[in-house]
């Protein structure tokens, strides 16, 4: 059996065997009672969630390659997006995600330099955008994380923020290269060409984050509008629910601080975790018995589905010889 028959086989018993572990350990005698009100209208406004939310992502990334001077189609853009779920949820830490993006930007005909950098522009806007949610949040949702107090989240968040301006200026002044240098000199030279290779694709990316900063704040607004719109998936099932009393702020500001915990975690496209997580922040929220069949439908529209049509497009465009050759690498 191939090593891509293997990875989807692995995947497909992850996904089931986690759905079943988290709905398992969370329905009770209330589950039942709780379903027989759910209505189905709330999966299709779920479903058109995520949709409208693949349309931003498609085209900030449309205005991000025209800023770079190159041009792509929307329905080029869409096919970047949807592999990027693909090869993301194969692989350890999402790293799929990014070598999927830089391949459809290659085949839309985006030269390879200036697609590396973009796709890196489209991962730091994402995470500055919700580096800058998380205060608010913190202010907001009294012991989010339970054994963590605010203060020590919020710290955590502003010492991010402060990092990351460091690095923007240092790596655009030229003063990170010392460092750079000093941090890599005991390292094996395959090693070391690989970091400063990814330092100089930063810094291009800096580069153009800043050549153009009003045409970049439209981007920047869209990367949020993107990610508001795919975590909108939960408030929209909850309402599907008959909940109609919830902290809408809390609910929303809870899945920004969930999916931020996501782009740090070492399993394919945060399986197990996100689940966890789900449930961890959101059991005191939703119908009694419901938490499991939520993170598991969220999860669903969220990922499963995006990675489904991912494959479509890999396949249509790449054939099942380039997922071999990824995936045996």
């Amino acid at each position: 059996m191939s090593k891509v028959y293997k990875r989807f086989m692995a995947l497909i018993l992850l996904v089931v065997v986690i759905s079943g572990v988290v709905i398992y350990t969370t329905v009770d005698i209330n589950t039942l009672k709780n379903l027989n009100r759910f209505q189905p209208w709330s999966i299709v406004l779920a479903i058109l969630a995520v949709g409208l939310g693949m349309f931003f992502d498609g085209s900030r990334l449309m205005h991000m390659v025209k800023i770079s001077n190159e041009k792509i189609s929307l329905y080029q853009a869409v096919q970047v997006v949807f592999g990027n779920y693909f090869l993301a949820l194969l692989t350890p830490g999402a790293t799929g995600g990014a070598v999927a993006q830089l391949m459809f930007l290659r085949h839309a005909g985006v030269p390879t330099g200036k697609a590396t950098v973009l796709v890196i522009v489209r991962t730091l806007l994402s995470i500055f955008f919700l580096v800058l949610c998380m205060p608010f949040i913190f202010m907001h949702d009294e012991g989010i994380l339970p054994g963590i107090s605010n203060q020590t989240l919020m710290a955590i968040t502003i010492t991010a923020f402060v990092v990351i301006i460091a690095i923007v200026v240092g790596a655009r002044k030229g003063t990170l290269d010392y460092f750079v240098i000093r941090f890599t000199r005991h390292m094996k030279n395959a090693r070391r060409r690989k970091v400063f290779a990814f330092y100089r694709d930063t810094k291009c990316a800096i580069a153009l984050l800043l050549q153009s900063p009003w045409k970049m704040l439209l981007v920047f607004v869209e990367s949020g509008l993107n990610l508001l719109c795919i975590y909108a998936i939960v408030p929209c099932l909850l309402l599907g629910l008959g909940v109609t009393d919830a902290d809408w702020y809390t609910v929303m500001g809870r899945m920004i601080f969930l999916n931020m915990l996501l782009y740090f975690t070492p399993t394919p496209g945060g399986s197990g975790i996100a689940e966890g997580g789900f449930v961890l922040l959101f059991s005191e929220t939703v119908p009694a018995g419901t938490v499991g069949i939520i993170a598991v439908c969220w999860r669903l529209i969220a990922e499963y589905i995006p990675f489904l049509i991912g494959l479509y497009y890999t396949l249509t465009v790449f054939g099942r010889d380039f997922l071999s050759r990824q995936l045996n690498k």
